[in-house]
């Protein structure tokens, strides 16, 4: 008889298998949401009660004052309240140093050279060449008229004198006046933003060749006579200096010249032909000075020298050594001045010089 061999494929599952499958898989799920639960709750912030506030009463705040009568005046304000970048509003001193100029000081505060001119008129008389090393200027805080108020002087007549605006006057933050009643007391400093007035001249005249009866105790003992004869020029110009590098001042209404770079051995040459009619000492600043008169209307003049090394009445021809440069006279420092006058007038050097 054969033997049967069983196989556990065959065999068929208990029937309470399926269900206890069921059951395990249903609690599992059920545990995993538990856990999830439990950890957002213990993550979720706590929120403090509110407290009770008290009610808001629009009668807390402090009544405002009432506006005054008749208007009111308001001025703009300043914005720029860092110390560095503020503007200024007080006029400032400042102590002269040797190499100076009324041009470099000017521009080194941001103002006009005229405007250093008239704040200090009393020193200077208008002449940037009486600048000297030691002198204490005042240096206002913007273009205008540094004023001393007389006693029978307004707003208005100020104003006018200077070619300004009254209300600027009364207006400029510097002058703190009041701007319901502003009043200027007698001998006080202010600025009268804007003004300008005539410089008083304080330069050697021109002297042609043809002059005769010439002061030396007006003009210096380097002043000619005059009525000579010699060389005329061609009317075209070169540097008076192998530098051709200014210095100091440049040409403007205050000072009607170039300062050229120099020293007492640099060699100052005769920017065209012509006649000495001035060789030797000038009043007014300009120290030892040579004066050409070149026959066509121009003549021009070199001033702060060490040394002259021409005559009266001599025929120096375009690019003769005439003089050496120097700092006689009221100057700062070493330097040409150098200046070209048409019919009595002044010339801009830069307008007949060749390009440096």
């Amino acid at each position: 008889m054969a033997r049967s061999i069983s196989s556990p494929i065959n065999k068929i599952p208990p029937a309470w298998l399926p269900t206890a499958a069921w059951v395990l898989a249903s609690l599992l799920v059920a545990y995993v949401g538990y856990l999830a639960f439990t950890l957002l709750t213990v993550s979720a912030p706590q929120t403090a009660p509110v407290p009770d506030l008290p009610a808001f009463s629009p009668n807390s705040l402090p009544d405002m004052p009432a506006a005054a009568p008749g208007g009111h005046i308001s001025r703009q304000a300043n914005l720029d309240t860092v110390v560095p970048t503020r503007a200024r509003v007080e006029v400032e001193p400042y102590t002269v140093d040797f190499g100076d100029s009324i041009f470099a000081i000017a521009a080194g505060f941001n103002i006009e050279p005229e405007t250093l001119l008239w704040a200090n008129s009393d020193q200077l008389n208008d002449n940037p060449d009486f600048l000297e090393p030691g002198m204490i200027l005042n240096i206002p805080p913007i273009d205008g008229v540094y004023y001393q108020w007389q006693n029978d002087d307004s707003f208005d007549s100020v104003a006018t004198a200077f070619s300004a605006d009254p209300q600027a006057i009364i207006d400029w933050v510097g002058n703190r006046l009041d701007l319901y009643s502003p009043v200027v007391d007698p001998g006080s400093w202010i600025m009268i933003p804007g003004g300008e007035r005539e410089f008083r001249a304080w330069i050697v005249p021109t002297i042609a060749r043809g002059a005769a009866g010439v002061s030396k105790s007006t003009y210096g003992p380097g002043a000619c006579e005059g009525s000579y004869e010699g060389l005329y020029g061609s009317g075209a110009f070169i540097w008076p200096s192998p530098v051709h590098e200014v210095v100091g001042n440049d040409y403007w209404s205050g000072h009607l010249g170039l300062d050229i770079a120099s020293d007492s051995s640099t060699p100052v040459y005769a920017s065209d032909s012509g006649v000495v009619v001035f060789s030797g000492w000038a009043t007014g600043g300009y120290g030892y000075m040579v004066m050409i008169d070149h026959g066509n209307g121009y003549q021009t003049v070199y001033a702060h020298l060490s040394q002259v090394s021409t005559f009266c009445g001599q025929s120096v021809v375009q690019g003769q050594t005439i003089g050496y440069g120097g700092t006689s006279g009221n100057s700062t420092g070493p330097h040409l001045h150098f200046e070209v006058r048409l019919a009595g007038g002044f010339v801009n050097p830069w307008y007949v010089l060749p390009a440096p």
